[in-house]
């Protein structure tokens, strides 16, 4: 009985786990094409920016 609950919550746990990771991912890659993105505007608007 003791050994099903753990199964139980190991599997919530684990569940949980893989769910976390897959934001985080998701939210890494987004992040780093916006970084990307903004950069390149950034230098496109350098010229503009000299004296």
């Amino acid at each position: 009985m003791n050994n099903e609950k753990t199964y139980k919550l190991m599997g919530r746990v684990g569940g949980g786990t893989l769910a976390l990771g897959i934001i985080v991912l998701v939210t890494g890659v987004v992040t780093g094409i916006l970084m990307i993105v903004n950069g390149a505007r950034l230098l496109k608007g350098k010229s503009d920016l000299m004296f």
